[in-house]
């Protein structure tokens, strides 16, 4: 297949290597000159560890572009930029996007496919979350920090599973083990809820996840803001689990070693963070179902408080 990956960071770059590695044609398209200039004269590489100095594991040779329109139209466009440039990055892949092309988002929190489903029909959006985790080490080289499941499914309600079906053959053809389901809304919901939990909790206290994952006070903080935001879900009719989520998320965490978080890796680099795609969506599903949630809302207060300290 011919593929674009809108967002050559860490996850964009996983996918890119490991797609490509299956024989795909794979295109990176991103607003970074630099980037761009690096993926074109030395590659892309998956390397051992988040370390600058650690070894490549594995490494391709792609194209990498901030100019879609020399890739062209494509069978499958998946994006992975952050929230707030997905608006802008739709407009830029216009030229990567026809009738017939599969427009993927594998991206964190709520509503970015609703952002998608302005410029693209939402019949050809296909929508998913993964547990995959990475890093961004240097230019062009990223760490595959974290396996864990994925699923896809259609965006828009009730639409034809074939789109999904197709991108679930090519993830798992490449390695990526995923799950094809109508219910991929549900999967989103809960990921949400992981995120909500987590993300702004270890970014406020830079503690990565193992740490943020040790009994005490932070950790029922963590188990608190998780009772919210699954209220919030069940309220919007979505079949989640207090009980399942808690120990689900203890578990991540407990694994996941020495990794960062993707808002930690924000607030380390003082760079914009998803806050409102993910407590920012909680806490708007909630005011629309009337519950209250002022843990979550304390922790967008607290993120873009943050956020203002580096403007000074």
């Amino acid at each position: 297949m011919k593929i674009a990956i809108v967002g050559g960071g860490a996850m964009g770059g996983v996918w890119a290597v490991l797609l490509s590695k299956r024989g795909h044609q794979v295109s990176v398209v991103d607003v970074s000159a630099q980037l761009v200039d690096t993926i074109n004269a030395d590659g892309l590489a998956i390397v051992e560890a988040p370390r600058a100095d650690a070894a490549i594991r594995d490494q391709v040779r792609i194209q990498a572009t901030s100019q879609p329109a020399e890739v062209g139209v494509c069978d499958a466009v998946f994006f992975f930029v952050k929230a707030q440039h997905t608006a802008s990055a739709a407009g830029l892949a216009a030229p990567l996007v026809s009738q017939e092309t599969t427009v993927v988002s594998l991206q964190n929190g709520w509503g970015n496919a609703d952002v998608l489903a302005r410029s693209f029909a939402p019949e050809q959006i296909v929508v998913g979350v993964t547990y995959h985790s990475a890093t961004t080490v240097a230019s062009a080289r990223v760490a595959h920090t974290g396996k864990g499941p994925t699923f896809v499914g259609p965006y828009k309600d009730g639409a034809s599973l074939e789109r999904t079906e197709l991108i679930s053959r090519v993830l798992n053809e490449a390695g990526v083990e995923n799950t094809a389901t109508a219910q991929v809304k549900t999967e989103i919901w809960k990921k949400l809820i992981l995120n909500a939990a987590t993300l702004p909790t270890s970014s406020l206290t830079r503690l990565r996840s193992v740490e943020l994952g040790q009994p005490g006070p932070l950790l029922d903080l963590v188990d608190a803001v998780t009772a919210e935001a699954v209220q919030v879900a069940q309220a919007l009719g979505y079949e989640i689990a207090y009980e399942e989520r808690v120990e689900r998320i203890h578990t991540i965490l407990a694994g996941a070693g020495a990794g960062k978080s993707s808002m930690l890796q924000d607030v380390e680099a003082q760079r914009k963070t998803e806050i409102e795609v993910v407590n920012g969506a909680v806490v708007r599903a909630a005011q629309q179902v009337g519950i209250a949630t002022p843990l979550n809302q304390a922790l967008v207060a607290l993120i873009n408080g943050l956020e203002r300290s580096w403007q000074r």
